[in-house]
């Protein structure tokens, strides 16, 4: 082990923990010890503080029992650099800073105006700094390092030596699916910075996310690291060794160390507090590769990851990210889409404003809609692409045309069902593209082409390609074939528009003639076992997955692609009860897949044996026992619930692969269902739901219900096709006693019903 390093990186946690030190003495003076602290919209206090030692931080006077805690772990400052054959001492300075780090970071909440932006997205002017994530970003995130179409991050602490390499550096690791989480900087300058200097967007929606330019704010990056462990795994608060074990083995991160400068000592650039971040990261196995000739750690033995690279002279920067890959034991998958563009999930929440755009289809300036379609395999050309119209370097910047997107498919196991089930794939590939958005589907869809992606050559033809490289590269055990035509004629458009619509008319009363009891098959998916061992979804045609993204004919067409994956058909056997939705098959399936924790569930029923949850669902139902009734709150809404609890805390207790009765977790989707807890009375015991949710449901059921047969035969069967007027939301009552007596004012049916217990 490095001498240099331990000795750095422990004066460097003595220095931290002293300011951190400062920092709470001060803000006690200022505000008082009984001051109420929190990052915003969190249920985990201070996650790495709390996942680390179970210590509940609720005021500052909370945070004096911490400090005493971390001053505890602070190993002494060696008067040299003396050698020591483990990196026990250098682990204990790096936890030390993690929890003097969260203790400054903490009380930057309490400033007026908050350093940070306290959103998703970067704001278009001003500061840009994000700051913690709260509890919705890391459930809306999280789902992405179950599915692995984020197989980890990199945490850039520092600065690039100019902004062009910070933009290089940034890409690769996008092009890679890698989030990016920024801290600290150098000389002044950071790296998010660098890049919002070059007009790089930044936010958890382009994967390219700025915490703080303090060096402190690096704790946010293994916060959400922490709370990864606490939440999708189940680890309990306090117990550290699961804690890092599990960041070790399922989040795959890495460090990189910025700060090269040809004429300055390394010394200069990666000062003592830096050395501390990187023994921070080292607790989690996490590798930090710098840029800087620094000394180097290279264990070997019982340690797999804890490493610090620099190759005695600095890693170069086109080299550096395939390093930390290499070092890090990183699976990283990558399709090469032959376009002249960056291609990647990391683009996917990209957003082109007027002023960027050249060109845009669809929307409510002209006709477009995209549509797949099967053919048999003599009727199409593989590969072939065309564009029957005018292509990009025709159009008129700014100029809003017409587009058809044709996909004609063709394949041995290729079925009608597997249809909408591509289509719904276009929205994903191209907003995957750089320069490239889309929203919608279908005849509403819309399109945006930017003018960076038009100098650097891209074309409507590209759009097609996009979609033949990744059909092909998805969906290659069902298809054979993919050809496209993009129409840009609005006389082709609108032709071929209608037929679409009928086929679209047609799909939609297929699947709205499907229910539970006309299928024998159900299908699993324990897509998120590798964050919560113990769950299993169980889709039925009138349950979609938890999460919203898996409905029955997408585990169907799933299974077809990949049969050992885990969307596995089940039989559902002999009835045990019907009423509640059990069956014998289901049950032993489950308690196979469970290894054995869970035996037996009801999918119609959030009072005994409910579906266990993993924690990417999109709501949660929860009983109101005064009601007679539950409420449902989305993972959008952050405030309290007339449950007492935020969604956040909620979550804690629902996910994580537990059973919980009264608790449900579930997509929004599912509100629809005629099976929506139907064991307990279904839709007419939903007392209270945030406004959000409901205008969102509203829009939804006026959009649907005139084509959706099954949505119509749930409100007809109910006689409450106005049941949202009769739902509070925070409005109009935010504790249990507001909502009884709005339910009284309108006389809701659930006063009347059955007690649930």
């Amino acid at each position: 082990m490095s001498k240099i390093i331990a000795s750095a990186a422990i004066r460097g946690a003595h220095k931290i923990v002293t300011r951190a030190e400062n920092s709470l003495n001060d803000a006690i003076k200022q505000y008082g010890a009984d001051k109420v602290v929190d990052f915003p919209n969190t249920g985990y206090f201070l996650p790495v503080i709390y996942g680390m030692t179970g210590m509940e931080v609720r005021t500052l006077s909370d945070l004096r029992p911490v400090l005493e805690k971390t001053k505890g772990l602070l190993p002494p400052v060696p008067a040299e650099h003396v050698w020591a054959p483990y990196l026990g001492h250098t682990l204990d300075a790096g936890m030390a800073t993690l929890f003097a780090d969260e203790i400054i970071e903490i009380i930057k909440y309490l400033q007026d105006p908050v350093p940070y932006a306290v959103m998703e997205n970067c704001p278009e002017e001003g500061d840009f700094w994000l700051g913690a994530a709260d509890d919705v970003i890391m459930r809306k995130r999280g789902i992405e390092f179950v599915d692995g179409s984020a197989p980890g991050f990199a945490a850039i602490v520092g600065a690039a030596p100019d902004s062009k390499t910070a933009v290089k550096i940034a890409r690769e690791l996008q092009e890679k699916n890698l989030y990016v989480f920024m801290s600290s900087e150098t000389e002044g300058v950071s790296f998010a910075e660098q890049l919002r200097s070059e007009g790089v967007q930044l936010g958890w929606e382009t994967r390219l996310v700025p915490f703080g330019k303090d060096i402190s704010a690096t704790v946010f990056a293994l916060g959400f690291a922490t709370r990864a462990a606490l939440y999708f795994c189940g680890v309990q608060a306090g117990d550290f060794r699961r804690a890092l074990l599990y960041n070790k083995n399922r989040i795959f991160a890495f460090v990189l160390a910025l700060g090269e400068d040809k004429d300055a000592a390394p010394d200069a650039l990666l000062d003592d507090e830096k050395y501390a971040q990187a023994a921070c990261a080292i607790n989690f196995g996490f590798p930090t590769i710098a840029d800087i000739g620094i000394p180097e750690i290279l264990p070997t033995g019982v340690c797999t990851y804890e490493h610090v690279v620099s190759g005695g002279t600095g890693i170069a920067h086109d080299k550096i990210v395939g390093k930390a890959i290499e070092v890090r034991g990183l699976k990283v998958q990558i399709s090469k889409v032959p376009i002249p563009v960056s291609f990647g999930p990391a683009f996917e929440g990209e957003r082109i404003r007027k002023d960027d755009m050249y060109c845009e289809m669809g929307g409510n300036r002209s006709a477009a809609f995209e549509f797949v379609t099967s053919r048999e395999l003599a009727d199409i050309e593989d590969g072939k692409v065309e564009v029957i119209g005018p292509e990009i370097d025709e159009v008129t910047e700014g100029k809003a045309l017409p587009m058809a997107v044709w996909i004609e498919v063709a394949g041995r196991k290729m079925q009608a069902d597997f249809e909408p089930i591509l289509e719904r794939q276009i929205h994903r590939m191209f907003n995957a593209a750089q320069g490239v958005f889309h929203m919608g589907q279908r005849d509403i869809n819309w399109v945006r082409i930017s003018k960076d992606a038009k100098k650097a050559g891209f074309n409507f033809k590209h759009l097609g390609q996009i979609i033949h490289a990744k059909f092909h590269g998805e969906y290659g055990k069902i298809l054979d074939k993919v050809q496209v035509t993009i129409y840009t004629k609005k006389e082709d458009v609108e032709r071929l528009r209608e037929d679409a619509r009928k086929v679209y008319h047609f799909r939609d009363e297929r699947l709205g003639s499907m229910t539970d009891e006309s299928v024998e098959t159900f299908y699993s998916c324990t897509l998120c076992q590798s964050f919560a061992p113990n769950h299993v979804c169980v889709i039925t045609p009138e349950r979609s997955g938890l999460c919203g993204a898996y409905s029955w004919l997408d585990g169907k067409a799933a299974h077809q692609i990949e049969p050992t994956g885990p969307n596995q058909p089940l039989i559902k056997g002999e009835p045990i009860d019907a009423v509640k939705g059990q069956w014998k098959g289901i049950n032993e399936f489950i308690a196979q897949a469970s290894r054995g924790n869970i035996t037996a569930f009801n999918a119609y029923s959030m009072m005994e044996d409910p579906m266990t949850s993993c924690g990417c669902f999109e709501c949660i139902s929860a009983i109101l026992p005064m009601t007679n009734g539950v409420m449902i709150v989305n993972r959008e809404f952050p405030e309290m619930t007339p449950a007492g609890m935020k969604f956040s805390t909620m979550a804690g207790s629902v996910g994580g692969g537990l059973q919980t009765p009264g608790f449900i977790g579930h997509s929004k989707h599912y509100i629809g269902s005629r099976k929506y807890i139907s064991a307990e009375g279904g839709l007419l015991r939903i007392t209270w739901m945030p406004k959000i949710l409901k205008d969102e449901l509203r829009a939804l059921i006026e959009k649907l219900g005139q084509t959706d047969e099954k949505l119509k035969q749930v409100l007809k069967e109910y006689n409450v096709e106005n049941f949202l007027d009769l739902v509070a939301d925070e409005s109009n009552a935010t504790i249990e006693d507001e909502v009884m007596e709005f339910m009284q004012q309108v006389n809701h049916p659930a006063l009347e019903m059955e007690p649930m217990f």
